[in-house]
């Protein structure tokens, strides 16, 4: 019989095309699954077979675990201290073998066997078929769609096949079994089975990589594709950058007669892409974003990483966008917030800004408007700016003299001393049970005191826009920690 093993050993490797220890690694695991019928509990069983004679042997084994760790299996687990009794300098993680009678092949289930056996062999040979096809490094999956999975496309390419999940496909777009498809490779996920190539075609790394296969000066580093953001089926832009004042970004990736952004448009359900040029100043990326609107002004934010910019009324819906489309895609281009205005908000949102500046000076400071607006103009916003710029900076302003900047100066660095420990004395009074609320830090905590909210309950007891202003959290964050300082009001406890 063992001879006779042997020979279907060789047998199988030859048909299947798979190594011979892997189909001897099956025959292992079928006799040691049909040995595990004959105990009770979750017992761990051993088979060694002989590569050369086909004899094997069976062995039941336990896994040594620390002493505090407690048995979670007592029937394949042996404690550390139990364990080195049995065999001395044994260390956690080794294994513990009592050999156990060898179950005959003839009283294996064949059909069990056989199961076993070719399951090896499958996952063998798709182990293999897909590291042969990962290891020629593409990036994009071309295949057939051979079937629907729950919702989800299953893609295959030869003998592999990937998942493009719903979510993951373009919106409005109807693939049928048997058409032909390209995804970008996301991820492998050896765990799944069936399709382990996880698979996009909405991914904004899908439409950087079919502008890389249309323009070869990209592959050649002549130009570079710095950012991209899709809604996918619908509209999309790139950035792009040239390395070479001989190339030009934008022309070479529409192509002659827009033949190559065509051919990336007519891939992905005719969505419509708009280059733009890379820049590495973040106002003038951002006016390149908006395009096709015209911008009149731009005030960068570098705190709020955020950007006001002012188009005329008749560029106000283009900037926008349908549905806000276009400035969230700029926003999501560039990495900047942009609040798009007309002149007339943004007039009034500088004559807001400018009286609370003018309020702050006047008051804090104790100075009349004349003051406060001389401080204005030149530039000031913040008690932090008056007390801390360069004092050869506040010297250079007309209007003041060396004992009037000193005095300035002064007052700022006082109001701000009283400030900080007011503030400090605030953050005391917060309560422990809002401390120890999951997900809040201590600046997040110094913002809710100074907004007036120094428990659990009053935290609890905001709405969501009201914490965003206070916090300058997303509604989602807001959202989340509100939802979390409830929780005991569910589940009665403090």
């Amino acid at each position: 019989m063992n001879r006779e093993l042997l020979m279907l050993v060789e047998a199988i490797s030859r048909e299947k095309n798979v190594e011979r220890d892997v189909v001897l690694g099956a025959v292992e695991a079928a006799l040691a699954q049909a040995t595990k019928k004959l105990y009770e509990g979750e017992v761990d069983i051993r088979v060694s077979v002989d590569r050369d004679s086909g004899n094997y042997e069976t062995f039941r084994r336990w896994v040594v675990v620390p002493d505090d760790a407690g048995l979670q299996n007592p029937d394949a687990e042996e404690m550390l201290m139990d364990a080195q009794d049995r065999v001395p300098g044994i260390q956690v993680g080794e294994y513990i073998e009592e050999p156990v009678e060898s179950v005959p092949i003839g009283r294996i289930g064949a059909m069990a066997a056989k199961q076993v056996i070719l399951q090896k062999i499958r996952d063998a040979e798709r182990e293999m078929l897909l590291n042969d096809f990962m290891s020629r490094g593409e990036k994009i999956f071309t295949g057939t769609v051979k079937r629907m999975d729950k919702g989800d496309l299953i893609v295959e390419s030869g003998r592999v096949e990937g998942r493009l999940r719903r979510s993951e496909m373009i919106p409005k777009e109807n693939l049928r079994t048997g058409d032909r498809v390209r995804a970008m490779i996301m991820e492998v996920d050896l765990t799944l089975r069936g399709a382990p190539i996880i698979l996009s075609r909405s991914a904004p790394e899908f439409m950087i990589e079919l502008f890389r296969h249309e323009v070869p000066e990209i592959e050649q580093g002549l130009l570079e594709i710095k950012s991209c953001a899709r809604d996918a089926g619908s509209r999309a832009k790139i950035a792009v950058l040239s390395h070479d004042r001989r190339v030009d970004p934008i022309g070479t990736c529409v192509g002659v007669r827009g033949t190559r952004v065509n051919a990336v448009t007519n891939e992905l359900a005719g969505e419509r892409v708009d280059i733009v040029l890379w820049s590495e100043d973040p106002a003038q990326f951002v006016i390149g974003a908006l395009a096709p609107a015209n911008v009149q002004s731009i005030v960068v934010d570098e705190e709020k990483h955020a950007m006001d910019v002012v188009v005329d009324e008749e560029n106000l819906a283009i900037a926008i966008g349908r549905g806000g489309q276009n400035v969230r895609l700029a926003s999501d281009l560039t990495g900047w917030k942009i609040n798009i205005m007309d002149a007339a908000e943004s007039a009034q949102k500088h004559a807001n800004e400018t009286e609370a500046a003018r309020h702050l000076f006047m008051e804090k400071l104790d100075v009349d408007q004349e003051i406060a607006d001389i401080l204005i103009e030149e530039g000031f916003t913040s008690l932090e700016e008056v007390a801390y710029v360069p004092l050869q900076e506040m010297l250079e302003i007309e209007s003041f003299d060396e004992e009037t900047v000193n005095e300035l100066r002064a007052r700022a660095k006082d109001v701000l001393l009283t400030m900080e420990i007011a503030r400090e004395d605030s953050v005391e009074s917060v309560s422990q049970d809002l401390r120890d609320l999951e997900g809040v830090t201590p600046e997040l905590i110094a913002k809710l005191a100074d907004g007036g909210v120094h428990t659990r309950d009053e935290l609890a007891d905001l709405a969501i826009d009201e914490l965003t202003e206070l916090t300058g959290q997303s509604e989602e964050e807001a959202k989340a920690l509100i939802m979390k300082a409830r929780e005991h009001w569910f589940t009665g406890q403090e």
